[in-house]
């Protein structure tokens, strides 16, 4: 468990599990079930609660902590430092999502989803997430 989370890994995934791992926590920041302040269990919890080596978790919290999702303190541990609510993007993330944005609507594509498809699908997807909440305000 992740926060009251149950966080889902699959470990036969072509996905690296440290890259899961990075995702599921950025999904549950967006679906409001983790939020600012909150913290992460340990490396070698979160390891040992999945039986992988704590490094690959370890990648994960480094990758979230470049980020700016997460902080990691060595008293403290790492806990959530973005909240969806907590307002504007900080420089330069929205050129990089819009990068990694391009690729996956290329490869939509290139698959033969259609336009409307895709939208329908974002939107449904945007939905479930605490954004939604900022764009009403």
């Amino acid at each position: 468990m992740l926060l009251g989370v149950n966080l889902t890994l699959d470990l036969d995934s072509e996905v690296p599990i440290y890259q899961q791992i990075r995702d599921r926590i950025v999904e549950a920041i967006a679906r409001g079930e983790a939020e600012e302040g909150d913290p992460l269990p340990s490396t070698r919890q979160l390891a040992a609660d999945f039986g992988i080596n704590f490094h690959t978790v370890n990648k994960a919290y480094d990758l979230l902590r470049q980020e700016g999702v997460i902080r990691v303190n060595r008293k403290s541990g790492a806990v959530i430092r973005r909240d969806p609510r907590s307002g504007p993007p900080e420089p330069g993330f929205t050129d990089d999502w819009e990068d990694r944005m391009r690729v996956l609507l290329a490869e939509a594509t290139v698959h033969g989803l259609g336009g409307d498809d895709v939208v329908r699908r974002c939107a449904a997807m945007l939905s479930g997430f605490r954004a939604e909440e900022r764009t009403t305000r």
